[in-house]
């Protein structure tokens, strides 16, 4: 492993949608506090991220809805992707 993917960023989150050709849309959540209120609050930020064996429309893709995966930064790969699937961690269903 060279020296630049050391330090590209990782997000573990669920897949909600993998009706894209080649696409799933990742969503990570987080606990922050309030800074006013001390409540703690759930963050979402969804990605979309590659993933080059999905096909739209197939029921035997390799990343489907509720599957929890790990995502890493890579180099644009269109106008809003920028994230790659790296691995399975928890198959739903």
């Amino acid at each position: 492993m060279s020296n630049e993917q050391a330090h590209r960023k990782t997000r573990v989150g669920v897949v909600v949608s993998d009706k894209m050709d080649k696409t799933v849309v990742v969503q990570t959540s987080k606990k922050v506090q309030h800074p006013v209120y001390k409540k703690f609050v759930t963050r979402r930020v969804k990605y979309k991220a590659h993933a080059p064996n999905n096909t739209a429309g197939n029921a035997e893709n390799e990343y489907r809805i509720g599957d929890r995966v790990e995502i890493e930064e890579t180099r644009p790969l269109s106008r809003e992707k920028r994230w790659r699937v790296t691995k399975l961690i928890e198959r739903i269903g």
